[in-house]
């Protein structure tokens, strides 16, 4: 768009010129531009008062009336040229640089008033970018976010959740470095430690997957603080909605509505072959538990519980929420805990509040941060992005640790009691 600017001003600007003065690169005789129409009525004019032929003058005194003339024509001529020249200057300054902070900015009117970026240098840019998060979060802190959940303003919560806060379950996480899943799965004889998980690699041996799974199947695991402080929010008429990557259905073991619950990756509370045929889940979960792979008695495809392997689609209504759940007027706050964000597209979901909606990330490590060469571009110039946490941003509040702990202390900020 630059480009065309400075195009469109240089083809626009050389004929102009050139139909003025009438030059080409052959044209010796133009020592100046020849005179206008008006120039030659007036030389017309001058000659016919002389009493001289129109087509020629022989005095001194015609000759040099006409060189004063030709002369002062041309300077006027020369002085209108420079100043159209300047004008073209300055128009075509102002345009590249309107244009620049447009790209930068936007074009934008707020109560009614058109801003004026003419001529602001980057700085400026920086300084006008839009205040993140408003005045939402007084600090940004457990405590911050705190008093932001006890007020009037903060009436829908949106939680999302990984692994991590099933740990102090007994279900280890998938990426902890020598406890997570992903270490431990030399015993399964795969390929790579995700393959467990894939529906090409179950299609030719579901074994591991059902050797996995037998030590994962509901049944064995209690609810944490953290599943426990969900139900607590749906208690308090704040909890919007609930979206897991979890498949140990311990959000609704701990008392939360179903309906309030999103299993992005699904569950064992369901099952189907890989034809579709839906299955006798209590059957199911018996070959689950003795690690022993079942076939369908309809076609004698494979049979699995209804999680989401890598290379199938998310359930339907994970779609349909995420839509709706996430807009302004139905997430006040993002609550996301024990979690890599590594897998999408349930990972972009942070991406997905307004861009003024706080957000908070409870967790072991920093994760879902914005690129920081990508930071002064994304940072107030669309909805949401990655985790800001510097001083720059204004909404995103970081808890390093356990998950549990930290709903714990954000418990004794709200004043509320956690079993």
């Amino acid at each position: 768009a630059v480009s065309a600017v400075f195009e469109e001003s240089a083809e626009g600007e050389h004929p102009r010129r050139k139909g003025e003065t009438g030059r080409t690169d052959n044209d010796e005789d133009f020592a100046s531009p020849p005179p206008s129409s008006s120039s030659s009525s007036s030389l017309n004019t001058l000659c016919s008062s002389s009493g001289k032929r129109k087509d020629g003058i022989s005095s001194s005194s015609g000759k040099s009336s006409l060189s004063a003339s030709l002369k002062s024509e041309t300077e006027e001529e020369e002085e209108e040229e420079e100043e159209e020249e300047k004008d073209d200057d300055d128009r075509e300054e102002n345009d590249v640089s309107s244009l620049l902070e447009r790209l930068a900015l936007g074009d934008e009117k707020r109560d009614g008033e058109e801003k004026n970026y003419t001529n602001a240098s980057f700085s400026s840019l920086a300084s006008r970018q839009p205040v993140v998060g408003g005045n939402a979060l007084k600090t940004k802190d457990l405590r911050g976010v705190a008093e932001y959940v006890n007020s009037d303003a903060c009436k829908n919560i949106v939680v999302m959740c990984g692994a991590g806060v099933s740990v102090s379950a007994g279900i280890p996480d998938f990426r902890t470095p020598g406890t997570g899943l992903y270490d431990n799965l030399a015993a399964y004889d795969l390929p790579y430690p995700q393959a467990v998980f894939e529906i090409g690699f179950f299609k030719s041996n579901p074994e591991p997957f059902y050797l996995l799974a037998s030590h994962l199947q509901p049944g064995k695991f209690e609810p944490t603080k953290t599943h426990k402080f969900i139900k607590l929010l749906e208690t308090k008429k704040k909890l919007r909605r609930c979206f897991t990557q979890n498949i140990d259905s311990l959000e609704t073991k701990a008392g939360v509505s179903e309906e309030k619950v999103v299993a992005a990756h699904g569950n064992f509370d369901t099952a189907r072959c890989l034809r579709g045929h839906a299955q006798d889940v209590k059957k199911v979960m018996e070959h689950v538990a003795r690690g022993a792979p079942m076939r369908c008695e309809q076609c004698e495809e494979y049979v699995k519980p209804d999680i989401v392997f890598f290379g199938e689609n998310l359930p339907v209504r994970f779609g349909k929420l995420a839509k709706v759940d996430f807009n302004r007027e139905n997430c006040d706050l993002l609550i996301v805990m024990g979690t890599s964000l590594q897998v999408q597209p349930f990972a972009g979901l942070i991406e997905y509040p307004d861009i003024d909606c706080p957000r908070i990330l409870i967790n072991r490590e920093k994760v879902g941060e914005v690129p920081s060469r990508r930071g002064f571009f994304e940072r107030g110039t669309s909805k949401g992005r990655g985790f800001d946490f510097s001083e720059e941003g204004k909404r995103d509040v970081l808890f390093l640790g356990d998950c549990d702990e930290g709903v714990r202390q954000l418990c004794e900020h709200l004043e509320w009691e956690l079993e």
